[in-house]
């Protein structure tokens, strides 16, 4: 069998990449199967915040508060659960103000979901998360990575 050659008569080489695409193929189909595996098994720290940025003016925005005990509070306000999406429609969504959700940190984080689902069934669609900042030298969360 003879080398291809070009017209002045050299030696042309080619490589042959169809096993190269076989590979390839082959292991995108391994990352496509083990990757889901990977991502439902990761263990989860989350970091704690180093910068806080400061609120906007008093009249811009609303702040609800959900205390150690699950109470309620829409800025100084006490409020009951079935009464918090009427509080959030009439304080929140009619004057386009911002919403500042403040949790306690020892509030299950079932409940600030609950919470925030009855906040966005009343129509609010822009919710922010107040935290404190990280303190020098402070205790850290058992597992947090620095």
């Amino acid at each position: 069998m003879r080398a291809a050659s070009d017209e002045d008569g050299g030696v042309v080489s080619e490589i042959n990449v169809t096993p190269f695409v076989d590979v390839m193929l082959v292991l995108l189909v391994i990352f496509m199967i083990t990757a889901p595996m990977m991502q439902s098994g990761l263990d989860v720290s989350l970091p704690q915040t180093k910068t806080v940025d400061a609120l906007p003016t008093e009249s811009d925005h609303v702040v609800l508060t959900i205390r150690a005990d699950g109470s309620l509070l829409l800025d100084e306000d006490a409020v009951a659960d079935a009464d918090l999406a009427a509080f959030a429609q009439e304080r929140v969504v009619t004057p386009n103000r911002l919403l500042f959700l403040r949790a306690d940190e020892t509030v299950p984080y079932g409940r600030v979901v609950r919470v925030l689902g009855m906040v966005r069934a009343a129509g609010v669609q822009k919710m922010n998360v107040m935290a404190e900042e990280e303190q020098p030298g402070g205790d850290q969360t058992p597992g947090a990575r620095p």
